[in-house]
């Protein structure tokens, strides 16, 4: 079975993903951030390809990104650092890159070395739905990567339950239609949009992302889904620390008090 449905089929609440950019804060650390992160009891982890023009990510991720290009990081040597991670981390891994580079190493060379890596799934945002049942889902599903979808509160009812349908892992809960960013809380809205999707009943677990940065967004993620999904705060707190095992110390801190 799919690390990603183990753990989904294990562990189905108040889990916690985090998200980073492969090659920041240091060209050769990516894979000592995973080892760090799994120690301390996250459940799965995006690690980020980083993108010249990261259209849905905000100002901490696009620096992360920018850093990373300067450091020399590329999709190539990614898959270099991940070669033995499988040795010793047993959590659920996910890419999570723009098609632009994906495209110019090849979809199903793309899949192949995930598969080699032990990649789990990936996240493309900028992959219309359509493209992906036309050309590249039966690729992934030969090399058993699971695509995972994004949805927004402004998708429509009947897309979401074709996304439901045809892609298996989770489904990524976007908590509004801006690019992701660190907020204090969720409005009403935003709660009402979680509560709509929790009562349609999908075949899919959800995992929220986009805002959430401290307890009462990470509490209201868990609510209504399976679990949050961390990106720019943790970005910052590791730009800041220039050490995981700081910058995930202090991120449980802020989402558990």
């Amino acid at each position: 079975m799919n690390r990603i449905n183990q753990l989904f089929s294990n562990n189905p609440k108040d889990l916690l993903s985090i998200y980073f950019c492969a090659g920041t804060p240091i060209l050769d650390g990516t894979a000592n951030v995973i080892r760090t992160l799994e120690k301390h009891g996250v459940n799965m982890i995006e690690i980020g390809i980083p993108f010249s023009d990261p259209m849905a990510d905000g100002i901490v991720i696009q620096n992360a990104a920018t850093q990373a290009l300067r450091n020399g990081m590329s999709l190539r040597l990614l898959f270099q650092q991940l070669q033995s991670i499988r040795q010793d981390v047993k959590i659920p891994l996910v890419l999570m890159g723009y098609l632009n580079p994906i495209m110019q190493f090849g979809f199903e060379n793309f899949c192949a070395r995930c598969a080699e890596c032990g990649i789990d799934g990936v996240i493309i945002p900028d992959l219309p739905f359509k493209d992906y049942l036309e050309q590249y889902h039966p690729i992934a599903d030969k090399y058993d990567i699971k695509v995972i979808m994004l949805i927004t509160p402004e998708t429509s009812e009947k897309r979401i339950r074709e996304i439901d349908e045809h892609t298996d892992g989770f489904i990524y809960m976007v908590s509004s239609a801006a690019t992701t960013g660190a907020q204090q809380d969720f409005d009403e809205q935003k709660r009402a949009y979680f509560k709509k999707i929790e009562s349609m009943k999908l075949r899919n677990p959800r995992m929220v992302g986009f805002g959430i940065s401290n307890k009462a967004t990470f509490d209201a993620a868990c609510e209504h889904a399976s679990g949050a999904i961390i990106g720019s705060r943790f970005v910052t707190l590791l730009n800041e620390e220039k050490d995981p095992e700081k910058a995930i110390i202090k991120l449980k801190e802020l989402v558990t008090r």
